[in-house]
């Protein structure tokens, strides 16, 4: 936000880190901020200020902070190295990661809401690290 203009969708940062993901968040920003305006202004009658404005973007992290916050962290855990890489696509091949995934693409918020399935994939993403950092390259796979 700045004076009265406030930036929604690629403009104001609002795409996913991992997939890139950007085309629901920036129409459901702007949706957002139009919805801010149109009752701030009390449909068009009073001038806006960039308090009103801020009034979207807390609506917006909100309701998505916690999205961007896991992704973030995602990357900075499992896209700084091959062996953190190698980890990522181990983790993957679980039925539980495939699911919380895709329930998380779906509803556009981040899912796992079993946390005893969390705490084993905590483990497991722990194990992985580990093994993919300290231990020696498994042999490549030959494909069929």
């Amino acid at each position: 936000v700045n004076g009265r203009a406030a930036l929604i969708g690629d403009a104001a940062g609002y795409v996913t880190k991992c997939s890139g993901e950007g085309i629901y968040f920036a129409a459901k920003s702007g949706r957002m901020c139009a919805e801010v305006i149109a009752q701030r202004s009390r449909g068009g009658t009073r001038m806006l200020e960039d308090y009103d404005l801020y009034e979207y973007c807390r609506q917006f992290d909100d309701k998505y902070g916690a999205t961007y916050l896991v992704l973030d962290q995602l990357q900075k855990v499992f896209y700084t190295s091959d062996a953190a890489r190698e980890s990522f696509v181990e983790l993957c091949e679980e039925e539980y990661v495939q699911k919380v995934t895709f329930d998380s693409y779906l509803y556009k918020k981040v899912q796992g809401n079993d946390p005893i399935g969390d705490l084993k994939l905590g483990i497991k993403t722990f194990q992985s690290l580990w093994k993919n950092n300290f231990s020696k390259p498994e042999p490549m796979r030959e494909l069929a």
